[in-house]
């Protein structure tokens, strides 16, 4: 089921995307008008990403949805870390039943340094690597429980446009008293 409507949403985006691209590239353009390039420095990016983890034990997929926003820099360009510093909110549903939510919970809420890199023969992807830290709420206890956060992942980002792209990523999770997990997303961005 998760795996249907994450297609579904990835899909309608992608659409969206093209017939905006075809829009904009039906339009003459405007005399002396500067067009925006992928290299022009700096973007910004929003992105929503649904997906699933696969909590141990046993492997059980939840639901993991991530939404966030980051800003690349022209000048960290050529810094090996990363270029683009971003803000994240992810929930995870930590409940022994169910994929979307349960009462036990988690919501992190992660600053990172992601860096994008070009590969070689295509234009139309691209990859990036993204490193995360931040603070975790484990909800449904009697008490919140706050646990620092860890993330490293590897994406590949599908330009669609200049504003639209699809990003795929994988990425490993650790959080103090819990082991480490993974969590695998497919997801919407625009650029601007």
């Amino acid at each position: 089921m998760s795996t249907r409507i994450s297609f579904v949403f990835v899909s309608l985006m992608a659409a969206l995307c093209i017939g905006q691209a075809a829009h904009t590239s039906a339009q003459a353009p405007v005399a002396g008008a500067q067009q925006p390039t992928a290299d022009a420095g700096t973007s910004t990016d929003f992105f929503v990403m649904p997906g699933s983890d696969f909590d141990r034990p046993g492997l059980v997929p939840r639901a993991n949805l991530n939404i966030g926003i980051g800003h690349t820099f022209g000048l960290l360009k050529k810094d090996p870390i990363g270029d683009e510093l971003t803000f994240a909110y992810s929930y995870e549903n930590a409940g022994t039943h169910g994929f979307w939510h349960t009462d036990f919970g988690s919501h992190t809420e992660a600053l990172g340094v992601m860096k994008n890199f070009s590969l070689p023969k295509t234009k139309t992807v691209s990859g990036y690597t993204w490193i995360q830290a931040g603070l975790t709420s484990f909800t449904g206890n009697a008490q919140v429980q706050n646990r620092f956060y860890d993330g490293e992942a590897l994406g590949a980002i599908v330009h669609l446009s200049y504003h639209c792209s699809i990003w795929i990523q994988e990425s490993f999770n650790k959080i103090p008293t819990v082991p480490w997990y993974t969590t695998t997303s497919i997801g919407y961005t625009w650029s601007w």
